[in-house]
């Protein structure tokens, strides 16, 4: 049975193994998937949190009380009925269509569906998706953790904000400044969409605000017109932000639970792929190796793929270039150390990780006049070979893309679910389930009179066809396949079952968190730009 050899080899692996262990520090590990090797940034030292202090990590939790907690539990079973797996799947989804007054979509997004699967515990992942209320478009997110969930947590709550003033002309920045100078009502600039689990911490929105503020103050003050363009004002918007994560834990705070928050969120880090859909207009900003792909349907019914990002990390030449042109070539043979950015970080793009982008004195001053630091677990550690910093950046790369009527969908997604499926599959897989859900489903043509042996043949017959089974939601269908795909690329039970139940200290070594949002086009609407901007 694939169950018993997937539960007996995984558990006697890791009662085997050796737990390294070292004062909260930054250790890798080795996670095997099907294709490759691949080592990834976790934290050693996980504490209580001090009373007075933060946790960015309260986010939405999945159902637990399937899943144990450690290895060394005695009795541990990897069987789930398919209800409790879809449960499991299912809990994260979210999904939202685009319609105007009279119930008809005119936008170029027709609608997203969006879930996420926790690896660790809790997830590390966040997702953002908004529409711009006071300029033209909508924005979709994907941010990727490490070292903790306080990063990306503050940069899917900013970051889209940021771009959004980023594209406001002079006169309604005024406008804002002079509300807000007088303490009146302000329009909102973004519609957010959100899943009910997730966690906004009202503590700290007015800080956010605050500084979002004195970003748009810093756009009055230039001499001209901003006047970005809308790449300018992704990059300008994502090195803002980094910025001001870094500015905020070194300025005095008088509330310790905002100190300790700022702490946090600095010293953990985050990998970001946002997207900006404005009518045919595409732009992908990408920081790090979360990805975006587009889904192509050919003239000849045949799918293509096209992925607008590339992934910032040892393995793409150009980063290694760009990192060795940043730094003396005294240094070249150890800005990469077995695949990772000083030996220490697969990304090597991310929001926050100031570890490796503030000198050591810095680091020691900032760390020495905290209190109880290590409760936060936070702590300095230089790794070998730090001579020039900063060797991290979240400037972001940014990918124009006009969309055609046969560009028919984005998915933007962690490495979580890279690491199991290719860009070719995850577009073969959404294709084909557009398909499935296209099908003509049996009609209910009912025989007079009707009675309920009748209904139920009706409804069997559409299980039959598997037309009942299918998950409503896309990003689920990805999800179930990145965790239970056999090696001829269908969904094992078993298998999924085993990976969904594996221990809370094990199974960050066979899957990452994942963090899925596909955007459906609406090809009418498409259409109808290009026939009306021709």
């Amino acid at each position: 049975m694939m169950s018993r050899t997937v539960s007996s080899w995984i558990l006697s692996s890791a009662r085997s193994s050796v737990i390294l262990q070292g004062k909260g520090r930054w250790y890798s590990i080795c996670i095997p998937n099907r294709n490759r090797i691949k080592w990834k940034l976790v934290f050693s030292k996980t504490c209580p949190y001090p009373a007075g202090s933060c946790s960015l990590d309260r986010t939405f939790s999945f159902p637990k009380a399937l899943r144990h907690t450690s290895t060394e539990e005695e009795h541990i079973s990897f069987q789930l009925s398919p209800a409790q797996i879809n449960a499991i799947l299912r809990a994260g989804e979210l999904s939202h269509r685009t319609l105007d007054l009279h119930g008809k979509s005119t936008n170029s997004v027709l609608r997203f569906e969006s879930n996420q699967l926790a690896s660790n515990s809790p997830i590390e992942d966040r997702r953002s998706a908004a529409t711009c209320l006071q300029t033209a478009g909508m924005m979709f997110g994907v941010f990727d953790g490490h070292a903790g969930a306080a990063c990306a947590q503050a940069v899917s709550e900013r970051l889209l904000h940021y771009i959004a003033v980023s594209l406001l002309p002079r006169q309604r920045l005024e406008e804002i400044e002079l509300a807000v100078e007088a303490m009146k009502p302000v329009r909102p600039i973004l519609q957010r969409h959100r899943h009910p689990g997730d966690v906004e911490y009202q503590e700290i929105t007015s800080q956010y605000f605050e500084n979002l503020r004195v970003y748009w103050q810093h756009l009055l003050d230039l001499d001209a017109e901003p006047g970005f363009s809308l790449e300018e004002a992704m990059i300008c918007a994502f090195k803002r932000l980094d910025s001001d994560i870094s500015l905020e834990v070194q300025a005095p705070q008088e509330n310790e639970l905002m100190r300790n928050i700022a702490l946090q969120v600095a010293f953990s880090g985050a990998t970001a792929c946002v997207a900006h859909i404005d009518g045919v207009h595409l732009h992908v900003a990408n920081t790090g190796d979360c990805r975006a792909v587009l889904g192509v349907c050919e003239e000849d019914g045949t799918w293509s793929t096209l992925p607008l990002t590339r992934d910032h990390n040892a393995y793409d030449e150009f980063e290694i270039r760009r990192l060795k042109r940043e730094h003396p070539r005294s240094e070249e043979k150890t800005l990469f150390v077995n695949d990772r950015l000083l030996g220490i970080l697969m990304p090597s793009r991310a929001f926050g990780d100031v570890q490796l982008k503030w000198s050591k004195e810095l680091q020691h001053s900032i760390l020495e006049n905290s209190c109880d630091v290590e409760a936060l677990n936070i702590y300095q550690y230089v790794p070998p070979n730090y001579h020039t910093p900063p060797y991290l950046t979240a400037e972001p790369e940014v990918t124009y893309h006009k969309l055609r009527s046969k560009d028919k969908f984005l998915v933007i997604a962690s490495d979580g679910l890279w690491e199991m499926l290719s860009n070719e599959k995850v577009v073969q897989l959404v294709a084909g389930h557009l398909t499935e859900l296209n099908m003509q489903k049996p009609p209910l043509t009912f025989k007079k009179p009707v009675n309920l042996g009748y209904m139920h043949n009706l409804l069997l017959q559409r299980k039959s066809k598997g037309l009942a089974s299918l998950d409503r939601n896309i990003a689920t269908h990805l999800i179930r396949h990145a965790v239970g795909s056999n090696e001829y690329g269908e969904v094992d039970p078993e298998k999924l079952a085993a990976m969904l139940t594996l221990p809370e200290d094990l199974a960050r070594m066979y899957r990452d968190d994942i963090t899925v949002t596909v955007v459906f086009f609406n090809s009418e609407a498409i259409e109808g730009y290009c026939r009306n901007h021709e």
